[in-house]
């Protein structure tokens, strides 16, 4: 769990990147910005909202060769250990950063490299380091009173409520790369950001294995338990393994398909199409792992348990009790109206 309400900017330096396949140069800031409680404000709510609104998929540094080759890496664990040094340690992540903007596509802009104290992460206090970049450009009107009349004043700037690129480096984990988010909400050049500057690769932890598990589930759901059955085994089936996942604390494979694999038939599909999509999710050779608790919060949020109907009707059945579905709800096919149909049971209806 994240909070990043306590957290502090205790130094920021900004520079700027151009695209060095267009000639465009690189401008580096020769002191630290100097902050006052206004901007200060402004500038971590422009930082942190995508990572409040973004679900939090963790990233580690690596490389191929040793970690200790990563770049970022180098230059954070050099920040952390000794943050007065922190401007010129942004310099060269900058110049790295440039160094890797040789592509066409990618845009030249601002580069922030913020250090922060106060961040809670798993309920522990630490501080981190925030590499930022702003890039597309917006118009913006201003205005003047000139003598009697007021002039309007066409100007161009960033939005603020829209980060381009960020990353939040946690001084934890430091030996397994460190504990990583990243966003990039431009996606006309992936790799740039992620890859070649920053050199990520996805945490697998709990939350990694919980969260792609159900992903993998859910589309098992879509292409095998809705072609074979219907609709509502579909929803009923991904009820059943949310809630399996939700009453334990670790996974185990045998058991999780023995109670939400109704149909035992489908249960050799299960494993063949693991086989064949499992790497998509890196969950191959994945059969027990730890529970994250909020990972199945947040699939349960995602998870859709409406059935729409052609004849625009919905019926939505409730995730936390899907036995009801299977108990009061039956499906079955009317020969006069040449037209299938649901039967619900109930004794009253409930006042909303």
């Amino acid at each position: 769990m994240l909070n990043l309400y306590p957290a502090q900017i205790e130094s920021i330096s900004l520079h700027r990147v151009g695209n060095k396949s267009k000639n465009e140069a690189a401008f580096m800031s020769a002191e630290p910005f100097s902050l006052n409680d206004e901007m200060s404000g402004l500038l971590k709510e422009y930082f942190f909202r995508p990572f409040r609104e973004k679900e939090e998929n963790y990233f580690r540094f690596a490389h191929d060769v040793d970690l200790e080759f990563n770049e970022v890496f180098k230059s954070i664990s050099e920040l952390f250990e000794n943050p007065s040094n922190g401007h010129q340690v942004s310099k060269k992540i900058t110049q790295h950063l440039f160094d890797q903007s040789n592509h066409p596509h990618i845009k030249s802009g601002e580069v922030y490299v913020v250090h922060f104290s106060d961040m809670v992460i798993d309920n522990k206090k630490t501080d981190a380091v925030g590499i930022f970049k702003s890039e597309l450009k917006h118009d913006f009107l201003q205005f003047r009173e000139k003598e009697q009349n007021l002039e309007i004043l066409i100007k161009q700037g960033i939005n603020i409520n829209k980060l381009d690129k960020g990353c939040i480096i946690f001084n934890m984990d430091k030996e397994e790369g460190y504990k990583v988010l990243s966003v990039d909400s431009n996606r006309y050049d992936a790799k740039y950001w992620l890859e070649n500057f920053l050199g990520l690769v996805p945490l697998t932890d709990e939350n990694f294995y919980t969260k792609n598990y159900l992903k993998f589930c859910q589309n098992f759901a879509k292409d095998v338990v809705l072609p074979a059955e219907d609709k509502q085994q579909e929803v009923l089936f991904m009820n059943r393994a949310v809630n399996h996942f939700a009453k334990n604390d670790a996974f185990e494979e045998t058991a999780f398909l023995n109670e939400v694999m109704e149909n035992p038939e489908l249960i050799p599909e299960f494993k063949h199409y693991k086989v064949e999509k499992g790497p998509k999710y890196s969950i191959e050779d994945i059969s027990n792992f730890d529970i994250a608790n909020k990972a199945v919060s947040d699939a349960r949020k995602k998870i859709k348990n409406v059935i729409n109907l052609d004849t625009n009707i919905q019926i939505k059945l409730d995730f936390i009790n899907p036995e009801s579905a299977e108990k009061f709800v039956e499906k079955g096919w009317d020969e006069e109206r040449q037209m299938y149909y649901y039967l619900v049971y109930f004794n009253k209806e409930q006042k909303s």
